[in-house]
Order: structure tokens, then sequence, then C-alpha cells
């Protein structure tokens, strides 16, 4: 079940208010607590809170701190994406929400405004957003001032970019649709959008449109005179008192707003007892203009009077501020409880609640973003501590990692070197390490070099090792490090920034050995791709593995997927898809498929498939019509190491995928491997890896 839903919208005041009050009004019938959150904000000035959050927030009266509601402001947000920062935004967005999540039962996430110059930007933001927070959305758009035909073509048109996106869409709402259009515009969509798809229009409602005295005041500046109490009186209707009285009463309409020159007392006091008089309609206010202020003995006569609707004076002559009225956009304020009651029941009338709640209630997210990938990887590490040595300390890139790792609060380190040597290296990177945080410990003058000499003799004198070469080898970091892995006295172990693959392993398979039922240990990497993560196996490790051996790799990798959020969908490539090919490699694939099906029948297995049959929808279908596999597989599993490696390098470098990795399988112990070309988010990410397969 997802526990948050999206309401996008891909332009301007198209009434995603009633949207919004209405999913939290049926929310919290379902659930005792209900978040709201709305990553981007635009408030109206520097400094002003958002109307729209302080409306929910408060009619609901939820209990949420208003900082806690929203991640950025439009103008942040734009910076932060011009200056490519736009993963560091997308990281804060999905920490704020997923705080939000884990302490509601549901929550309601809103999108932008689309009152900002980039809309083309805001509208790919908010599919990221979406996007990567794995949530269903409801597409809004607005019918205001358009055809029919207009409106059909940009409801499917917004509706496709959104898929397009990866976004899933649960329904589809079009609001302020002109009521005679309503018909026509529902019979064009309904046959062009999946049954799946829930379609609401909702006809325009001028009460809704409607702005208020106090959102004309806001908005206009000026003295108000008179009529505080009043301000939430809405505005329907607005004329200019230029001509004489008799004309000015016949032109009143319900809930007028007159907007004249502050010296026609005239039309002033005519337009307050036409409000008074139960033969005319009522007066929403007034604005005078061109600051004209009424004479002292009027403004006595209307102080005098029972009833003085809100009186606003501005500086601006009658045609500037009435074309600034004309362009004002009602919002929905936390006061006004008349229009946010006839928002939600708008909602009610023209929304299948229940079958929302059953479309909630069965939603499926696709696949897993990078960036939520990266969200929890760091929040499972976090969930149960572990201790990871690092036996690298010579390394500036292993410093600046082991600095981020430690002010992250994620891990405890033990990293080996001469501890006065590390210290003064991360001091002069600028990020220096406090020696009551971190162990640093040089293994030739430690004062477990003794014991771990000593064990390691006795787990390999069957194999020649005498003591005095046992020594020896403890004086080599690798060796110390897992060795303090196997005397529980670190978790795991990340090493290969300046070592090689195997002078990283080898000690690790002579004495950490593999788990039970595992014989061979193989490796797999989180390929980070732009629109999903996928698990490369085996790119590492094992040259030219046998079927029976590609098998394992393939149950350890989907094990691995599985471990970390992502379901498997396990691909054998080979150079042919199904039946076609022959040859030697092809049956080794063909039959370690086989052995997969046969030892795991739970998994998802589909081979020999080519690599484009497997994550290509499209190719998938018409090489290998029906299978559950084709086109969307999340595990690859090479069939040999040449392939593999070049593979991940090649994804890597043409897409700028992240490769977090390689993560070495089927140890007792986890021990991992790191590329010499490695950066330090390679390494941060590596240990967070290594922590995570340290909680079993």
């Amino acid at each position: 079940m997802s526990k948050a839903v999206f309401i996008a919208t891909a332009e301007p005041y198209s009434g995603k208010s009633v949207v919004t009050l209405g999913l939290v009004h049926l929310l919290l019938g379902q659930a005792q607590r209900v978040g709201y959150f709305k990553p981007i904000i635009t408030p109206l000035a520097d400094g002003q809170p958002d109307y729209h959050i302080q409306t929910v927030l408060q009619h609901f009266q939820l209990p949420l701190a208003y900082p806690d509601t929203y991640a950025y402001t439009g103008q942040e947000a734009l910076r932060m994406v011009e200056a490519g920062r736009a993963g560091e935004l997308l990281d804060t967005i999905i920490h704020r929400f997923k705080q939000l999540e884990a302490a509601h039962d549901f929550v309601v996430v809103e999108g932008t405004d689309f009152v900002g110059s980039s809309l083309a930007l805001e509208l790919d933001l908010n599919w990221q957003v979406a996007r990567n927070l794995s949530v269903p959305v409801v597409l809004l758009i607005s019918g205001l001032g358009k055809t029919v035909e207009q409106l059909v073509n940009a409801a499917l048109s917004i509706r496709r970019d959104a898929l397009e996106s990866e976004v899933q869409v649960l329904a589809l709402v079009l609001n302020r649709v002109a009521p005679e259009q309503l018909d026509e515009v529902r019979a064009l969509l309904r046959d062009q959008l999946p049954p799946e798809t829930q379609l609401a229009l909702i006809p325009e409602s001028p009460a809704l449109r409607s702005p208020t005295m106090q959102e004309i005041h806001d908005q206009l500046g000026g003295e108000l005179l008179f009529g505080a109490d009043q301000l939430a009186n809405p505005v329907d209707h607005f004329i200019n008192g230029s001509m004489q009285v008799p004309n000015f009463l016949l032109r009143l309409e319900e809930n007028v707003l007159i907007i004249t020159p502050g010296d026609r007392a005239d039309l002033i006091l005519s337009a307050l007892q036409a409000n008074m008089s139960a033969n005319y309609p009522r007066v929403a206010g007034l604005v005078l203009t061109s600051g004209y202020r009424p004479e002292d003995s009027v403004l006595r006569l209307i102080e005098g009077l029972p009833v003085a609707v809100p009186m606003l004076l501005v500086e601006s002559g009658t045609f500037q501020t009435t074309t600034r009225i004309g362009n004002i956009q009602a919002r929905i304020g936390p006061q006004q409880t008349k229009k946010i009651r006839l928002a939600i029941q708008t909602f009610e009338r023209h929304l299948d609640a229940p079958r929302l709640l059953e479309q909630l209630s069965t939603f499926a997210p696709r696949g897993l973003t990078p960036h939520m990938f990266q969200y929890q990887l760091l929040q499972w590490a976090r969930s149960q501590r572990k201790h990871i040595v690092l036996p690298e300390g010579n390394d500036d890139r292993v410093l600046r990692a082991a600095a981020r790792l430690l002010e992250q609060d994620v891990v405890s380190l033990t990293i080996l070197g001469d501890p006065t040597q590390i210290l003064a290296a991360a001091k002069r990177l600028g990020r220096p390490l406090d020696p009551q945080r971190v162990q640093l410990l040089d293994p030739a003058n430690s004062a477990l070099f003794q014991d771990f000499a000593e064990t390691l003799f006795e787990l390999r004198r069957s194999k020649g090792v005498t003591l005095e070469m046992a020594r020896d080898l403890m004086t080599d970091v690798s060796y110390f490090g897992s060795m303090m892995v196997y005397k529980g006295l670190a978790d795991g172990m990340v090493s290969g920034a300046v070592h090689t693959t195997q002078h990283t392993i080898r000690p690790a398979l002579q004495f950490i050995k593999t788990r039970p039922g595992v014989s061979v240990v193989s490796s797999v990497f989180f390929m980070c791709l732009p629109d999903r993560v996928a698990v490369f196996g085996d790119c590492a490790v094992n040259p030219n593995p046998t079927a029976e051996q590609l098998a394992e790799i393939a149950i350890s990798s989907a094990d691995s997927s599985r471990r970390f959020g992502i379901e498997p969908r396990v691909a054998m490539l080979s150079y042919s898809s199904g039946t076609s090919g022959e040859g030697a490699d092809v049956d080794k694939v063909r039959q370690a498929t086989q052995l997969v099906r046969q030892l795991r029948p739970d998994l998802l297995v589909e081979g020999p498939i080519q690599y484009d049959a497997a994550v290509d929808p499209a190719v998938g279908q018409q090489k290998l019509p029906g299978s559950p596999v084709a086109g969307q597989a999340s595990v690859l599993i090479f069939p040999d190491l040449n392939t593999g490696n070049n593979t991940y390098k090649a994804v890597q470098r043409e897409t700028g995928a992240l490769a977090i990795g390689p993560m070495l399988q089927g140890l007792n112990k986890p021990v991992n491997d790191l590329s010499r070309g490695c950066t330090v988010d390679d390494i941060y990410n590596t240990v967070l890896l290594t922590a995570i397969q340290a909680q079993g």
C-alpha cells in the first residue's frame, strides 16, 4: 500500500486546493495521523509563510511545525538546479519526506504552484520528485478558458508526459470546466484513458474562484478605512463607479466590489445604503482610488452606520487598480471556512473516494530510483550501527570518506596506518578526525598484533604457514583488517583503493571463508541508472564461471537485490535470446538458467537473453513475448568476467550512472573490494553496503 499521494499540475491556478483539502479530509477519516508536505513552496512575499500550508495545517489542526512541511522555496530550488545541484535538492526532499512518512500513517504531497517563469523546469522537477518518492500521482488540469479540443489535448499530453517520466497516475482531474463542456469532454477522454485511471471532471465554481476582500487588501496594499471584521467577504463581481447614482444602482450584483475614486461621496454613500437595503444585493466592499480620502464629514457619517463594509484606500488610479484586481487569483485562506467546506464538498461530489482509497491500497511502486536507493542505504546502515575497518589510512580518499561517515554518525570506524600520519593528513585535507570518535591502529605496533599472528598461524599451519610467516603477514593491513573481522573486533572491512582485488580478498578467502552452502564468492554492482537501480553480477571476481557457479552467482545476486529493496527479476545474459542461439557459451547460460529454476522456483528468471531484450520492454516482448523478466530485468547476470566488467564500465561511462560496489557475496562476514580508481563517494557507499551486510 502507498503511504502517500502526490498532487501534480502543469499550470498555475488550476485549483489544487480542492484536491488537497479533499484528500486530507478523506484520509483523516481513514487514518489517525495524516501529514502534509509541499517540497517546494511559493510564498507571496519573502519571509511570509506559504498561504496554502497555513490553510491545511490550521483548518485540519495537523500537529506539524511549519518548517517541517517544506524543503525549499521556488527561488532556492531554481538556483540549485541551475547550479547543477539537482541531486542534492532531491536528496533533501527525500530525507524530509521520509521523516514525515515515518511519523504518519499517510502523507499528502503537493507539487509546485507554477507561478514562476520556468514552467517546463518546474514540470520536470515535479516528475522527478514524484518518481523519487515512489508515490502515485493525482494529476490536475484546468479547463478555464480552454475549448473542448484544447482541454482534451492538454489532459492527454500531460498524462503522456507523466508516463514517459515513469510517474504512475491514479486519477486525472479536470477542474474549472465550463458546465456545457462536461459531457463532451468526459466522452472523449473516457475512450482514450486506461480503465485503471480514474477520470473526474469538476465544473467551474464562481464561489471557489472569487477572491476575498482580505486577498484584495493583501494584493493591493493601501489603508483599510472600515470593515476589518468583514474582510472574509467574497468578491464575485466588480464594477467601476463612474456613472450617476441611478445607473450605478442598476449595475449592483450580489457580492460586488465597487472601485471608485475616493472623492465620489455620492457613490460611496449609495453603495453603503444599498448594502443595508433589503431591495439591493450585498456589497462585498469598496476600493477608493487615486489616493482621494473622503471628506471628514463623509467619514463621520460612515462611522455612525450600523454596518460598514470593507473600504480600502489606494494611491493607484481607477484603471490601474481595476486591472490589478482583475488579475488577482483567489486562494483559499485559513480563515475562509466557508470556502474550505465548499472545496471539500466539491471533491466529494466529483471524485470517487472509495475507488481512490482502493487504488492507494493496491498501489505497487515500479522499481527504486537511485536517490531513494542511496537514502535507504543511509537509513538501513544507521538502523543498526556496525563497526567497519578501513585498512588504507594512507589514502586521502579514504580519509575524506571516513570524515563524512563520522559526521553523519552512521558507523564506527577503525583506520589502519600510522596514527600520527593519519591525523596530519586529515588536518591537511581540512577534514580533521577526532581521535575520541575513531580508532587509529598501526598493525605492527598494535597490542593485538601478537594474538593475531598466533591465530593466523593456527588457522594456516596445515597450509605450511609458520609463526614467523604469520607475523610477517600480519604487518599487512589487509591481513590485519581481515583478522579484526574474523575475531569480531570489526563487523566488516572495505579495502582496495590502493591494493588489488586479489590482495584485498585473499585473507578473507583463507580464514573468514564462505557461508555454509556457498561454494563460490562473487560480486555485484548496484548500478544507479538515471531512472532505476539495477544489479550487475559478477563483474569483479570470477573470470569464467561454470554453469553451476553461474547459477549460484545468480541466486546470490537475487538475494542481495531483495535484501537491498530491489525486487529481483533475473536475466541470464548471453549473445542470443531464448532458443535461437547455439554453442557452448549459450548452452552454459541455458543450463545455468535451468539450475536456478530448479534450486529457486520462487525466483523470476529468464535466459539466455540479450541485454537489450532484458532491459527494453519493446525489444523484450518482441524477442520473448509473455516473459515476466524480458524488458524489466533488475538483476543482470553476465556469463563471464570479461563481459561483466566491460559492460558495467561502459554503462557507467556512457550514461553517467553511479556504480556502487563491487559488493562481495558468499563470505561468512562482509569484506568488500574497491576499484583503485574509486572516488570518495564510492568508498562512502561501499562502507554503507558493508555495514548493511553485517546486519545479517
